[in-house]
């Protein structure tokens, strides 16, 4: 444990040095604050004409997934892809800690930094709630959003830390997670919208529908909770068993 919490600092650290984390950082931020200005300014449009409807949580976090989206594969192409190329992951490797415990690590250090920019966010509700002066937000519904948010990146960057270890090349990892992250997140419940029967285990294996169906209106479910963690062990699994082959090379 203390090598996984060694490891997670480095990165996180790492994180506040690099221009990358930075511009991620802006561009995630940039664009929620433009959508929520027009939000904002839909709303007091609608209100004019005496049609508004009140802005919730969801209106306003609705696209931070899709954000988070392309976010995890530049926050993790680098994480051992580049450990790779510059020969440190050797040493690494003939350091005395588990393959398990320099992946987990790794993720852990891309969790916090992600953490990080997903505390920063909660301005933006706070505003809304101080917008909404009659009633103001329904703050579980904004627990139930975020907590669905914080699952959505834990499986993106765990997936995105294990396709770093399986490449040697950073911008092959980074096409080759967002790639994936499209198909789970869009592609793969597709076929349940075609199909007469059997479609449903392909929605169910879609990231995007336990967040949307389910903690995106509140409804927080111990499956979905266990599908998303379910996701991060199966990703970190992945992961350490491509770091233990290359060991073997």
């Amino acid at each position: 444990m203390r090598n996984i919490w060694i490891i997670a600092q480095r990165e996180y650290r790492h994180y506040f040095i690099s221009p990358l984390a930075y511009i991620v950082a802006l561009l995630i931020l940039l664009v929620m604050g433009i959508y929520f200005l027009l939000v904002l300014f839909q709303n007091a449009s609608m209100a004019f004409y005496g049609g508004a409807t009140p802005p919730s949580t969801q209106d306003i976090l609705g696209i931070l997934p899709f954000m988070l989206l392309f976010a995890a594969p530049a926050l993790t192409m680098r994480l051992l892809a580049d450990e790779h190329r510059t020969g440190t992951l050797e040493l690494l490797l003939t350091a005395p800690i588990r393959d398990v415990e320099l992946i987990v690590g790794k993720w852990l250090g891309a969790f916090l930094f992600m953490l990080t920019l997903i505390a920063i966010t909660l301005i933006f509700p706070i505003i809304l709630h101080f917008w909404l002066v009659d009633n103001g937000i329904d703050q579980l519904l904004m627990l139930s959003n975020y907590l669905g948010i914080i699952l959505v990146s834990g499986v993106f960057l765990a997936i995105g830390t294990a396709i770093s270890a399986i490449f040697k090349n950073q911008f092959a990892a980074l096409f080759a997670t967002l790639v994936a992250l499209f198909f789970l997140w869009y592609l793969i419940g597709w076929p349940a919208y075609v199909m007469v029967g059997g479609g449903e285990v392909f929605r169910y294996l879609g990231l995007s529908d336990h967040y949307y169906n389910g903690f995106a209106t509140g409804a927080v479910d111990l499956g979905d909770i266990v599908y998303y963690i379910s996701w991060i062990v199966i990703s970190l699994f992945i992961g350490t068993t491509a770091i233990e082959m290359r060991r073997w090379q």
